[in-house]
């Protein structure tokens, strides 16, 4: 049974944490707090963790331990107990965390899920005592939490870090330039990742977190030559590079409440001729921009920056890598859903120059069907192999015949679990574009008209998966592109069909309405890899479940062999 008792910080609770440390022989978590800063903690022995805490400056200035307690708890249990606490407390929002996030790693060990149901346990009691404010659900669904530099890695991310560190390491020392390429698909944890090393180096650098304490508490098997050897080098500037405007004010807001991190890290490929900075991490490298398709107003911004940094015709990769010595670029070229984007052969070429290292993320962190789904759907979508149905555990993946009972179960499932969206390709004119959500309602404008049902597109641009009325618009890739919903209802719209006698999807240009996205594209197969792209992203957004609606009857009937229908489901 979980126990939690709670004493001042001090010195007296020195002598009390001994009595703790004698009468317990099994690790325990704790939590140090003040009045909005905490410290969460594991450890075998309380007693000589508290004597360490106490000479630290930052831990003074919190008064009050809980130490955390169950006769059956063991190391592996401890170590991922404190890792889900931080991870839930830093996106509760009461505390600023005071912890680093080296070390923080997924693994499984005996009985994990009978653990879970332990911190459940747990977090209901700090509920109880005031240090937590949130349920779960409410935390999960909370971009602070989804898009926290205290996520539990998985390996390849943590091999990653590991190796990315060491290499950088020995670049740094020999003052060589270097291009540190990280590909990963769908949900492969990219924006963690990137997150996750903006903390790491900004702690490493900073003053108030003592990296020390950090490394003995993780007693972790992460490298950590190269952080000893970055915490001495207090002038390396660094920033994160975010190409989709959403996104980014998304990043800036999350940054602003983690302790270590500032908005001002966050930054747009235009914001890099600032500054010359020694680390740039590019998230979403993929849809840097060329000088190709760009909305018009944007051209003389491209020959103003490439004029500034002596480039004749240079794209927001030329201007990253001119303004930086390192940079770490996240990577997925079937990501790419534009001319606008920078052409794959750029990063092929990138592949061939010495200074340049690949790394490459497998583990499916979002998609609670794993990695076999994302495969099915490039199955689906790319005419991969034959046609078989295929059931996922955990995950419902089904096709309906008619849009009104999608959007009936999507409602449902945003009343259980929230952030469940309708989302769909751009197959339907913007005609409420630039109309307030009052004028919208009074003149009973609409965008797109299926069956008998009427919606409209996104009424806001930035951050629309939160916003209010989310969950009655329907949204486009350029506002869910790097984000994770609960469920998806993905409209695949009038712009794909099939054609039944060559057996192979097919586009409809006409019904295709992103002009930048299509102009100047004469060759239909390069549209449709893009369209493809889209519909990639949008079927693999969901963390529990996809739902589909096909335009297209012949589309519809070709998606009928490897979905399953949703009225069969219920019957």
């Amino acid at each position: 049974m979980v126990r939690i008792k709670t004493i001042p910080f001090n010195e007296q609770a020195l002598t009390a944490a001994k009595g703790i440390t004698q009468a317990i022989q099994y690790p325990s978590v704790y939590i140090l707090s003040g009045k909005n800063e905490a410290y969460v903690g594991e450890t075998i022995n309380i007693a000589h963790r508290l004597q360490q805490h106490i000479r630290n400056a930052d831990r003074r200035r919190l008064d009050q331990l809980r130490v955390i307690m169950d006769k059956q708890f063991n190391k592996s249990a401890t170590t991922d107990i404190e890792a889900s606490l931080i991870k839930y407390l830093s996106a509760d929002g009461q505390f600023r965390l005071q912890n680093g996030n080296a070390g923080i790693r997924d693994y499984n060990y005996y009985q994990k899920d009978r653990y879970k149901e332990k911190f459940e346990e747990i977090w209901r009691l700090l509920i109880k005592q005031g240090i937590a404010q949130h349920n779960q659900i409410q935390i999960e669904n909370s971009d602070l939490f989804k898009f926290s530099p205290y996520k539990s890695l998985t390996d390849d991310q943590y091999k990653t870090a590991e190796s990315l560190f060491d290499s950088l390491l020995q670049h740094l020392r020999k003052s060589e330039e270097a291009v540190f390429l990280v590909h990963g698909g769908a949900g492969t944890g990219k924006t963690v990742l990137a997150v996750y090393l903006m903390k790491l180096m900004s702690d490493i650098m900073a003053e108030h977190n003592d990296m020390e304490e950090e490394i003995e508490e993780a007693e972790d098997e992460f490298s950590f030559q190269s952080l000893y050897y970055l915490k001495n080098v207090r002038s390396l500037k660094i920033g994160l590079v975010i190409p989709m405007t959403s996104l980014r004010k998304t990043l800036k807001k999350v940054f602003r409440q983690v302790q270590g991190l500032r908005s001002s890290m966050v930054i747009g490929p235009s914001d890099v001729i600032k500054s010359h900075y020694d680390v740039l991490i590019v998230d979403e490298a993929h849809r840097l921009r060329q000088k190709k398709n760009i909305m018009p107003g944007h051209h003389k911004v491209f020959d103003r920056i490439n004029a500034s940094l002596g480039l004749t015709d240079g794209n927001e990769l030329d201007w990253i890598q001119r303004c930086s010595d390192y940079q770490i670029l996240f990577y997925d070229d079937t990501q790419s859903i534009k001319p606008t984007d920078i052409d794959q052969s750029v990063f092929q070429n990138l592949v061939q120059k010495q200074n340049t290292e690949e790394y490459f993320l497998t583990s499916q962190m979002r998609v609670a069907a794993g990695q076999d789904y994302i495969a099915y759907i490039e199955n689906i979508l790319y005419e991969y192999g034959n046609p078989k149905k295929k059931e996922f555990k955990n995950y419902e993946f089904l096709l309906y015949d008619h849009i009104r009972d999608l959007k009936a179960v999507l409602k449902q499932k945003e009343k259980e679990v929230g952030l469940c969206r309708l989302v769909a390709g751009y197959a339907w004119k913007w005609k409420t574009q630039n109309h307030s959500l009052d004028q919208i309602r009074d003149q009973q404008l609409y965008d797109i008209e299926i069956e008998d049902e009427r919606f409209i597109w996104n009424s806001v641009n930035e951050d629309w998966v939160n916003s209010a009325n989310a969950i009655n618009e329907v949204g486009c890739i350029h506002t869910v592109q790097g984000y994770d919903l609960n469920y998806a209802g993905v409209i695949i719209g009038p712009e794909l069909g099939y054609d039944e006698q060559a057996q192979q999807i097919v586009v409809h240009s006409d019904q295709y309405f992103d002009r930048f996205g299509k102009a100047a594209i004469h060759d239909e197969e390069i549209l449709k890899k893009y369209i493809l792209n889209i519909y990639k992203v949008l079927l693999t957004r969901a963390i529990r479940g996809t739902y589909v609606y096909v335009c297209d009857p012949a589309l519809r009937n070709y998606f009928k062999t490897w979905i399953a229908s949703a009225d069969a489901v219920r019957t």
